[in-house]
């Protein structure tokens, strides 16, 4: 007699999510319990103090450096978004509807070739091609399209959007190819045979049954990146750290890991809202061109 036997469909069903259900409870909600519980405590310097207080999430919201960070994190967040899921939308395109389908796999494996070097390295790497002398400065020069190196490519703002979207394009590739690859064929043939152009079909029928790899896409870039702070550490410069910058400083730096919590739990809860209403808007959109 197997050892499943006499067992529902239900029984079962709950036997084998257990183990993973658990697994996910150990390393992702009690670490996250764990957080939220921190950031109403207080510390002093190695002191402490478990009675309850809103005294970090006060301080976080009137002490407008912090709000500053939070506010450029998700401008640059979003910059980060936009300008990788606006250059990957062509790439996953090209690949599902204009490479032969026994090539495609070969073009897939390229595209994860950057995951095969250390992240590390890959922004090291960008360092040295936006640094003053670095490799685009020196390529302008040499062409003569610039008199002097230009120095607002490397430690703000931009260098880290620039960085950021390089690493995630992976990411946001993958999920819109396979998007793009679940589209029946058929449907673009009959939008054209209804005197559809090619400008139209794809605004009204590849790219809304193309949202959902999109939308996924957004969300895989747009959540992890505001949590970054090796970027904006080496390539940011004074005016590129970011809100997870903060949060390093107030554990390691500061010792006060109760107030690096409660800034850990605002921009989680502000990700969080604002990705809901991405899929929200995206939604009713996608409800309203059907």
């Amino acid at each position: 007699m197997s050892a499943g036997h006499g067992l529902s469909e239900k029984q079962k069903g709950l036997l084998l999510a257990a183990p993973p259900g658990l697994y996910a409870i150990l390393l992702l909600a009690v670490p996250l319990g764990a957080v939220v519980l921190l950031s109403f405590w207080s510390q002093d310097f190695l002191t402490l103090d478990r009675t309850f207080t809103l005294k970090n999430y006060r301080e976080a919201f009137s002490e407008p450096l912090y709000m500053l960070l939070l506010g450029r994190s998700l401008m640059i967040s979003a910059a980060v978004t936009i300008a990788t899921v606006v250059l990957a939308f062509p790439i996953a395109y090209f690949v599902s509807f204009h490479v032969r389908p026994e090539r495609k796999s070969l073009w897939i494996f390229l595209i994860t070739i950057p995951f095969w070097t250390s992240y590390l390295i890959r922004v090291f790497l960008w360092k040295v091609i936006l640094g003053y002398n670095g490799v685009f400065n020196s390529a302008l020069l040499g062409m003569g399209f610039i008199d002097e190196p230009l120095t607002f490519i490397l430690y703000n703002a931009n260098a880290v959007v620039i960085t950021l979207a390089h690493a995630f394009a992976p990411f946001a590739i993958l999920p819109i190819f396979v998007a793009l690859e679940k589209i029946d064929r058929s449907l673009l043939e009959a939008s054209r045979d209804l005197g559809e152009g090619t400008v139209r079909t794809f605004t009204r029928v590849t790219l809304p049954l193309a949202m959902p790899g999109v939308v996924a896409a957004i969300l895989i870039v747009f959540i992890p990146t505001i949590g970054d702070y090796v970027t904006p550490d080496l390539v940011g410069g004074p005016n590129g750290l970011m809100i997870a910058n903060m949060i390093q400083t107030q554990f390691l730096k500061l010792n006060n890991a109760p107030m690096g919590a409660a800034l850990a739990v605002i921009a989680m809860v502000s990700v969080s809202i604002i990705s809901l209403l991405i899929v929200l808007v995206t939604m009713r959109w996608s409800r309203r061109g059907a």
